[in-house]
């Protein structure tokens, strides 16, 4: 039987797609409007019901600090402002927020620190996490290269064709890999390896974050040993796939067959979010899945006391609307994210460095 220090030796860090591309440098969040995110919903409010949909604009703010102020300034408990997902606090950002039972005009005057209210229309439903179709990103690097317009041409083009790989950051795991490791030894329920730690109890938010890193940590070891065998952009026999444009799911039969539309960016493979009810691969595919579960010393059923029936995954995502440019040692890039992609994914391919946490995406998904 493994022990945490096994786990945590395990590599949750991912492989460089464009490695033999030298990337950028640079700096990232010199000032707060270096980095701007605009989130795109899913849907617009339909003009009636007792709730209210509003859109904020906040600087140097995180998403939890905005909500306690609204929820100051309208009277009401933090619990009822609604959000489809975080959003970075040393940034520019746009989002939707909702709340039950408050006139839109009401909403239109509030005076906010650091934020303002841009628009406010009912709807018949509350805002929930993840009701949103992604964000878009406006992102300024400083002090890059001298040859940062060739490289970043080089490895945003590569990007473009092949996808950005779909992992989680350093910002999901912690110190060393500890908020995974903690959820390995939450999830075997080994309490004398969790005292020693000098964990006893903990809030269910925070049991669930720990579990979430642990699934993530799997998922980045599958991602990464994809990106190993050159398979971001190919499909398996028996891979679980993703149609992009709807969403849907099947399982891929005839490789040959799927690859024009892999390579189409239509759709691509999907990776496992450990879990006792997940929707299992087939044959190669899933030999890969069960290699890595059992290189953690768990099974699927082990998921199943912490109520985590699990999910798929995109191994990849488009950056959709992708463009750039470079004035002098300033580099400017712009593209679309899918809900739940996190864009220092591709910031890490550019600048060839762990770009700094984001918490856009930390909130669109939770444990599963």
């Amino acid at each position: 039987m493994s022990d945490a220090g096994d786990f945590v030796a395990l590599e949750w860090q991912l492989p460089y797609l464009t490695a033999g591309l030298p990337g950028i440098g640079g700096r990232l969040r010199v000032t707060p409007e270096d980095f701007r995110v605009e989130e795109v919903p899913a849907y617009a409010p339909c003009g009636e019901g007792e709730h209210t949909f509003f859109a904020v604009e906040k600087w140097d703010l995180s998403t939890p600090l905005l909500v306690q102020e609204i929820a100051a300034a309208l009277e009401i408990p933090p619990h009822e402002v609604s959000y489809a997902g975080l959003k970075d606090a040393r940034a520019v950002t746009q989002q939707v927020l909702s709340v039950q039972w408050v006139d839109p005009e009401v909403l239109l005057s509030l005076r906010l620190e650091n934020a303002r209210v841009l628009w406010a229309a009912r709807h018949t439903n509350k805002l929930r996490v993840g009701h949103l179709r992604g964000n878009r990103f406006s992102i300024r690097i400083r002090d890059v290269s001298s040859q940062a317009e060739a490289r970043a041409a080089a490895i945003l083009e590569l990007l473009a064709r092949r996808g950005v790989p779909n992992g989680y950051g350093a910002q999901r795991f912690g110190n060393d890999g500890r908020n995974a490791e903690i959820g390995w030894l939450l999830l075997r329920n080994d309490r004398a390896a969790l005292r020693a730690r000098g964990i006893q109890q903990l809030p269910y938010r925070q049991h669930r974050f720990f579990l979430s890193a642990l699934q993530s940590a799997l998922f980045n070891r599958y991602l990464a040993e994809r990106l190993r065998r050159g398979l971001l952009d190919e499909v398996l026999p028996g891979d679980v796939a993703k149609k992009h444009a709807t969403g849907g799911m099947f399982t891929v039969e005839a490789v040959a067959a799927e690859r024009p539309r892999v390579q189409a960016g239509e759709i691509s493979a999907t990776g496992p979010i450990y879990g006792y009810k997940l929707w299992p691969a087939q044959g190669e595919a899933a030999a890969l899945e069960a290699a890595i579960l059992a290189a953690a010393d768990l099974r699927l059923e082990d998921f199943r006391p912490a109520k985590l029936k699990g999910s798929r995954r995109p191994v990849r995502y488009l950056p959709e609307g992708l463009t750039w440019r470079c004035d002098g040692d300033v580099f400017t890039v712009e593209f679309f994210a899918p809900k739940g992609a996190f864009a220092t994914m591709l910031l890490r391919e550019l600048l060839k460095a762990e770009a700094e946490p984001d918490e856009t995406a930390e909130a669109e998904e939770e444990a599963e």
